[in-house]
């Protein structure tokens, strides 16, 4: 949120460098944090069935929240939404005029289907109810995300949500009630038994740069860090990734993901553009299907991602569980704690015998 303006403003870097896309996909993502190679180990795959073998938990569908700047028209999201609402322009039809919450919406359940299943997401099966609260230009009220809040409190239980995604940074507000109003109702949500999962925000390296929507204990804040990819790096996340007050009794970042150049879903994409949602007259298309972005708003999705598998196989896991899960089981990167917290998700130990 920008000081004493009451606005909010989507936290990913516009000037990213193009790489090479195997170096940016989701598959050297899930590899990084264990998702890969779990899918791919047969034993491990036997061990993650249910109980009695009836059922694959894998065949499970999860619903997750986002609010962001909405979804576009994108063939790897296609009959993914279930539910859509728009708090900026009022619209019926789903739509993003921005492209980030496409990007979002891609690295949680994406299919991949236009990469082969390269660039899927790391919930491919889990359902999407999204919230559009950000403008064409990142930036929104916080009246429109507290109504959001509000409205995903009323849906919860018709479209069964059991995570939210925020991947919006907010600052030091100067009216200090507003922001408290929105730290409030972002733990009422909490309250509700839905895990709600932060971006910590770029505003770093500085202590206590964290963004002020995520220093709550009753979410989960997720800071950027690619671990030894990239390490040289000098654009690498981490470099700018919110960071905790280093002695403050809430000890912020809780986990760390990566976020440097993240391939998803290219809201611009012409392949099949305009075949649902809104009509953007002058849009420019363009013929990738994906394209990279960076921060910790593409580290939060990853984690969220995460958190859906872990509730496809534990479905009677409480939002506690769930957060004692994913921080217990993190893989420590020996860097200070308000950098990144518990440590880099570890998927593969997050998913053995609860």
């Amino acid at each position: 949120m920008e000081k004493g303006k009451g606005k909010v403003r989507m936290i990913f870097r516009r000037g990213f460098e193009k790489i090479k896309r195997e170096n940016g996909n989701m598959e050297r993502v899930r590899r990084q944090v264990g998702l890969e190679e779990s899918l791919r180990d047969e034993q491990f795959a036997k061990e993650i069935q249910v109980s009695g073998g009836q059922e694959d938990w894998m065949k499970r569908r999860v619903t997750v929240g986002v609010l962001d700047t909405g979804i576009g028209a994108h063939p790897d999201l296609r009959g993914k939404v279930v539910g859509f609402q728009d708090f900026v322009g009022r619209n019926r039809m789903m739509y993003d005029d921005n492209g980030h919450g496409t990007h979002i919406c891609g690295i949680i359940a994406g299919s991949g289907g236009e990469s082969g299943g390269r660039m899927r997401g790391m919930a491919p099966g889990s359902r999407l109810v999204v919230g559009k609260v950000l403008d064409q230009n990142g930036e929104g009220m916080t009246k429109h995300m507290l109504e959001a809040l509000d409205w995903i409190l009323e849906v919860r239980k018709q479209y069964q949500i059991r995570v939210l995604n925020i991947s919006v940074g907010i600052g030091e507000m100067s009216d200090k009630k507003k922001q408290e109003a929105l730290q409030s109702k972002i733990e009422e949500v909490w309250s509700e038994g839905i895990v709600v999962v932060c971006a910590a925000g770029n505003k770093g390296p500085m202590d206590g740069s964290i963004s002020a929507v995520s220093g709550s204990e009753r979410v989960i804040t997720v800071g950027c860090h690619d671990g030894s990819y990239g390490k040289d790096n000098p654009k690498q996340c981490s470099t700018y990734s919110g960071r905790g007050k280093f002695a403050d009794r809430i000890r912020k970042p809780d986990v760390v993901a990566p976020g440097t150049d993240i391939y998803s879903c290219n809201v611009n994409y012409r392949g099949t553009n305009h075949v649902y949602g809104i009509h953007q007259p002058g849009k420019v298309l363009s013929k990738e299907a994906y394209v990279a972005k960076s921060g910790t708003s593409m580290a939060t999705p990853i984690v969220t991602g995460a958190i859906a598998l872990l509730l496809q196989k534990f479905p009677d896991m409480s939002n506690e569980d769930v957060k004692r899960k994913l921080t217990y089981t993190a893989t420590d990167l020996g860097e200070a704690w308000n950098l990144q917290g518990w440590g880099m998700i570890n998927v593969r130990k997050m998913l053995e015998k609860y």
